[in-house]
């Protein structure tokens, strides 16, 4: 193949647009693991330095009544998420742990929503102008915010899912090499 023709398809020495359209695509992939992960990692932490306070809040949502699964979720979810963060944030099981952060994302959102939706039927006003602690590990939130966080949050976790992109990823880098 002659270099004019490499280049149009995005090969050959300089790089060329399909060399460029590859480094947005790592570059988003980075940027949303960045986003997830450190997320992940701050608000993890926050809720496990202090469960008590997260095993106060999730018994809220009154979802589970058994007292053990209530001290289950606020001992073990926190670490979980923790654990999540830095797999991303190291560029380790990238798409399992897109799956598993989806898996976390969309429930907790249904839950925050219907909570936020019943606070606005018993006490009017506007919708977005709804603030409680939802347990996420930010405190106190205006709902439309961490709604809107959250949506922003499952399309970078989507985005990992799909992407593939591995520039700065651990993983690969340690099974170089090996056949």
């Amino acid at each position: 193949m002659s270099d004019a023709m490499s280049m149009l398809e995005g090969g050959g020495r300089s790089g060329g647009p399909g060399r460029m359209a590859g480094l947005t695509a790592d570059g988003l992939s980075v940027s949303a693991r960045c986003v997830v992960g450190g997320l992940f990692v701050a608000m993890g932490l926050s809720k496990a330095l202090d469960p008590v306070d997260f095993l106060k809040l999730v018994r809220q949502y009154e979802l589970i009544e058994a007292s053990v699964g209530l001290n289950l979720i606020a001992v073990v979810l926190p670490w979980f998420e923790l654990f999540c963060g830095v797999l991303l944030l190291a560029g380790v099981a990238v798409r399992g742990t897109a799956v598993v952060s989806l898996g976390m994302l969309m429930p907790f959102s249904l839950v925050v929503w219907d909570r936020a939706r019943g606070l606005h039927e018993s006490l009017g006003g506007p919708f977005c102008g709804i603030r409680f602690d939802c347990g996420c590990g930010a405190g106190e939130v205006a709902i439309c915010h961490k709604l809107a966080e959250n949506a922003v949050l499952m399309l970078c976790s989507a985005w990992l899912l799909g992407a593939g992109g591995r520039r700065w990823c651990l993983w690969p880098a340690l099974f170089r090499g090996r056949g």
